[in-house]
């Protein structure tokens, strides 16, 4: 799955998001609403990841899916 199509399956992909970062909550959730680039920010705030890393985490993330 890449970045676009987590947007067009976000209501499938966000418990699969919860399970894996167990600190976003759902208000990060509903903020996230499928886009990558938000997603990034959220885990640059709740776990302290660089942007590097975050961009990492979320494409590792959703070429799983």
């Amino acid at each position: 799955m890449n970045k676009h199509e987590l947007e067009g399956k976000w209501n499938q992909a966000k418990g699969k998001v919860k399970e894996k970062w167990g600190k976003l909550t759902e208000d990060d959730l509903k903020v996230i609403d499928g886009k990558s680039d938000q997603l990034v920010g959220r885990l640059q705030e709740r776990y302290g990841y660089s942007k590097e890393q975050a961009e990492r985490e979320c494409e590792h993330f959703c070429g799983s899916l």
